[in-house]
This record gives C-alpha cells, structure tokens and sequence, in this order.
C-alpha cells in the first residue's frame, strides 16, 4: 500500500447532452495523464441529475461505458462516476457508479438509497450490493449522494478474525448535491471520515440545471479526522490530492476505535 494520488473533478455538467458531458469532462481530465492514480467524477455526469433522462439511458454495451474505459487506459488511472444505465436483466435503468481501470477491467455500484424527496425511487431501480474495490494496495467503497445521510450502509465494518481488518480504506461519494443543502453535504462528509477511520472523497457538481437546482460543489478531500486535505468553492475545478498511506495506517494503531464497534450485519 503506497500513498494515492486522487483527483476530485467539480464540473458543470450540462443538462441531457451525453455526447457534449463526455467531450466536456474528456478536455477536463486529459491533462492528468501521468499525474494521478483515480479520477473521480460527479454524479449523473452525462446528463445532471434528471428522471426525464431514464428515456435515453444507454445500456452497458453504449458509448459512455467506452467512454469510461478509454479514458483510464488514456490516462493510466482508474476513473470512476455514476450515470444513468439500463441492465440488460430487464430490471430498469440504475443509477450506476462505473468502475474502470486502465486494463479495460470494469466494475459498478448501483445506487442503493434513491432520492424520494425527487421521486428517483419511483422511476430508476435500487442497487442491492455494496461494492468495494481494490486499487494500488488501497480498498475502496464507492457511493453515490443520497447514500452518504445513511450511515449504517455507509459503515467501515471490522473483523479481527480477517487479515485485512476494516472493509476500506477510502470511501467516496459522488453527487449533485443542490446549494440549498451544502451544510449537510460538509457535515456528513466529515462524519462519515471521523466515524470510519478512513480517507473520504466528495465530489459534487456545480452550475444550475434544467431543473433551476444551483450546486455550489463543496467537493472536498478529507482524512481520518475529518479535516479537509482539499476543499473546493464554487467554480469549474480539478484538483489532485496525495492520501498518505503511513498516515492512515499510524492513525487507526493510535486510535484503534474499530475494536469497540458493534458488529452487524446488512440485509
């Protein structure tokens, strides 16, 4: 496990334009080649956060897929953000966090807690799985906005009987997350990384959408005590953030909280 080099970036998604968000968030990210090891994109970042756009939703043999998949074998990273997919299971459309590495391998994360208070739930399906992936020594748990106010899903549960103790070393959350609630976007951020002894990523779109809903993005970085490595304001941004693999692991040998935590199970 040696130190990651993370890179949170906070765009203007454009409102039910696939093409133009992958040209878009394409010239945003090229000039990170050679220069990072994960690039974190927002939520829904081919269309902004729309029920409207679960008419066009392409399937996992579309473009932006490959999309993905070219742009980490173009940079050498792993590169990650959710957009709205249909399965092939005949289930209905996700809204799926992709997972994709520079040797074409790809994994995903269908969002589990869909947004009510915007009727997702009544129009996409719920992921079941929580995922966690392996890159660079690091264990990663992806999640996607609305997860982020559940922590009992979100939680770094520890058993000593496994060799690799907690479930991840860094957790992150993508999202469009409306100005109108930054402050709870920040707080849980934060209590997410306190409470899981872990680095945790929030990257968060800014702009308005088609709906009128502003963002102010607030992406930040955060480590194990919840303060920020890197934070961003309002504005179009990519920024790269080293996480400290020796800081991590000092940090949960000198504060081994996880050994008191209450075991549970997920159902």
């Amino acid at each position: 496990m040696q130190n990651l080099r993370v890179s949170t970036v906070q765009g203007a998604t454009v409102w039910h334009d696939p093409a133009g968000n992958r040209a878009y968030y394409g010239d945003l990210i090229a000039p990170l080649h050679g220069r990072t090891d994960l690039v974190v994109l927002p939520e829904t970042f081919t269309s902004g956060f729309s029920n409207d756009a679960i008419d066009r939703a392409e399937d996992m043999d579309g473009p932006t897929v490959a999309w993905m998949r070219e742009q980490a074998a173009a940079l050498d990273a792993a590169v990650t953000g959710s957009v709205q997919l249909r399965d092939g299971d005949g289930d209905g459309v996700y809204n799926r966090m992709l997972w994709a590495t520079p040797d074409g391998e790809l994994q995903h994360y269908d969002k589990r807690h869909l947004f009510r208070y915007a009727n997702e739930h009544k129009r996409y399906a719920a992921g079941r799985e929580r995922l966690t992936v392996e890159w660079k020594g690091w264990r990663i748990n992806p999640q996607v906005c609305y997860d982020l106010r559940f922590p009992v899903f979100c939680r770094n549960r520890f058993d000593v009987e496994r060799p690799d103790g907690l479930d991840f070393d860094l957790q992150l959350f993508v999202a469009n997350w409306p100005a109108a609630r930054a402050y709870a976007w920040k707080t849980l951020l934060r209590a997410r990384a306190i409470e899981n002894l872990c680095y945790v990523v929030g990257v968060n779109r800014v702009g308005t959408d088609g709906n009128g809903l502003a963002y102010s993005g607030d992406s930040a970085v955060l480590d194990m005590l919840g303060q920020p490595l890197s934070e961003s304001m309002d504005e179009e941004v990519v920024s790269t953030t080293t996480l400290s693999a020796e800081q991590l692991q000092a940090h949960r040998a000198h504060f081994p909280a996880m050994l008191d935590a209450d075991r549970f199970e997920i159902l």
